[in-house]
């Protein structure tokens, strides 16, 4: 069972910032929407991990201002997974990063055959990670515990995820390359 906090009060919106912007290094963060169920690209769900701080499942119904949010990760690098699919929920909830990491992206600039979340995080670590909610509504209220961990998941690993993909782009000599199609995805509209 993965440890994680769910965030749907004040109380605990502020003490997940202040835990969050305690912690050290990247920021590893995912949003769930509803898009086959919704006409939109709103955020149902979004999700950070921080190590030292730990993995929380923000609730954009509960919460209406993510201005805090923004302020604890405000410097710090932010690693996503297919970062131009989530970035524009995350704007709409006044979310954007200083600095991008995206792990997909990452893998197609390595080579990598199939680069998933599933794929590069067992690629990366050798951990396989079930992605049956993918698909699922998030819009739904109360969320089932079973996909509030399938969230926290995506979340969890990314940062190691993400410092094997650094030490593989090192290697073959892309890692200025990547920065910059990174900064292109973060700031493309």
């Amino acid at each position: 069972m993965t440890e994680f906090v769910v965030i749907d009060t004040p109380v605990d919106f502020a003490e997940a910032c202040r835990r969050l912007a305690a912690g050290s290094g990247p920021a590893a963060v995912d949003v769930e929407r509803a898009s086959g169920f919704r006409y939109s690209q709103r955020a149902y769900l979004v999700q950070v991990f921080r190590r030292d701080a730990g993995v929380f499942l923000f609730d954009p119904i509960a919460i209406p201002d993510f201005a805090p949010l923004q302020e604890a990760l405000a410097d710090e690098e932010w690693v996503l997974h297919a970062a131009s699919q989530d970035l524009p929920s995350l704007r709409e909830l006044g979310l954007l990063p200083a600095r991008l990491f995206d792990t997909e992206l990452a893998g197609r600039l390595l080579g990598h055959e199939r680069v998933g979340l599933a794929a590069e995080v067992e690629h990366a670590l050798g951990i396989t990670l079930a992605k049956e909610h993918s698909a699922a509504d998030w819009s739904t209220r109360p969320l089932p515990e079973s996909w509030l961990e399938y969230a926290a998941l995506d979340v969890l690993h990314l940062v190691d995820v993400r410092d094997t993909l650094v030490a593989e782009l090192e290697e073959q000599h892309k890692t200025e390359y990547a920065r910059q199609e990174f900064e292109a995805t973060r700031t493309r509209l």
